[in-house]
């Protein structure tokens, strides 16, 4: 049999009778014959791969983008890597050069910081990109991202229907569009009840457990203390839920806790936290999607920012402040 017969019924291209077809995949079954695909790769300058760089992967959000985003490639015939950034621009930076020399076709990358280098460095190499959950300045990108901005408002609206007027933000990092956009949203719903915004109420760090129950540690000893907590996102939440039993605080009688983005099962038995939640999966999958129609078929179309709508779920965590034992 030809060599060009038996790698077109490999590689399923190209006409191959049923017969020949059927002796060439038996004869690759019985030599536990494996594709050389760095070969096929040169071929097809394709190497069915994507990169998903992420900065904490153990964050339950992130971890349901990932299933939306795997599962898109999968229908696809692609496969994901994953690297873990722990929020630092240099391991970013690093995973970036790893990535162009595996030649990967396509990355969804969250952003450490507000720099467009990686996204830069990637597009100069004609590696389609994808970014989630941020916007960056000076770069032409496509974004999936949630209405963080409106999410947040209508949390801390939440908070003051009950009666709330000191509200404590624990915030992310001050520079990235995510905190940016969920203070905006803190401070809009503020100025919309007509309450001042006060400075010593709105906290950074990182979107952290260790932040957040640090942060609360710094709130708690306010004169006089905040009424109500909103975690700008869940381990910040995670962590402010940890200080505030350590220091025997009941949630809600003693302090109302919100939270950007759902928390796992094992923080939600007592109490369930009132949240707004994105869809982590549909973020996932819809950038996934767009990823992979870039790189299937390329053009040169202006880049889109699709946002997805966030959905605020009440549960047991808030309460009137009247309640708190902090309330006046």
């Amino acid at each position: 049999m030809a060599p060009i017969t038996a790698s077109r019924a490999l590689s399923a291209s190209g006409y191959v009778s049923a017969d020949a077809r059927a002796r060439v995949l038996r004869a690759a079954a019985e030599l536990n014959y494996v594709p050389n695909m760095l070969a096929n790769s040169l071929r097809s300058n394709r190497t069915q791969t994507l990169a998903f760089v992420v900065s904490d992967i153990s964050n339950p959000f992130w971890t349901t983008v990932a299933r939306g985003i795997e599962d898109e490639a999968s229908r696809c015939g692609f496969t994901v890597i994953y690297g873990n950034t722990d929020a630092g621009e240099a391991k970013q930076s690093q995973y970036i050069s790893m990535l162009l020399r595996r030649r990967v076709d396509g990355v969804l990358l969250v952003p450490a910081s507000s720099s467009a280098d990686s996204v830069c460095a990637l597009q100069a190499q004609d590696v389609k990109v994808v970014v989630l959950d941020h916007v960056l300045q000076d770069v032409n990108v496509d974004v999936v991202r949630g209405a963080s901005c409106e999410g947040a408002r209508s949390l801390v609206s939440h908070l003051i229907d009950l009666g709330h007027r000191r509200i404590a933000l624990l915030n992310g990092p001050a520079e990235l569009f995510t905190a940016q956009q969920r203070a905006l949203g803190y401070c809009d719903a503020l100025h919309a009840a007509h309450i001042p915004v006060d400075e010593c109420l709105m906290l950074y760090g990182s979107y952290t457990v260790e932040s957040g129950a640090a942060l609360t540690e710094h709130i708690l000893q306010l004169q006089p203390p905040p009424t109500a907590i909103f975690g700008a996102n869940n381990f910040l939440s995670a962590g402010a839920l940890r200080t505030l039993y350590r220091h025997g605080l009941r949630v809600p009688a003693d302090m109302s806790l919100t939270s950007f983005d759902d928390l796992p099962f094992e923080y939600l038995l007592n109490p369930f936290l009132t949240v707004v939640k994105q869809p982590a999966y549909e973020l996932g999958s819809t950038a996934g999607r767009l990823l992979l129609q870039r790189i299937v078929h390329p053009d040169n179309s202006t880049p889109q920012e699709i946002v997805l709508p966030t959905e605020m779920v009440i549960r047991t965590s808030t309460a009137p402040p009247s309640s708190n034992l902090h309330g006046k």
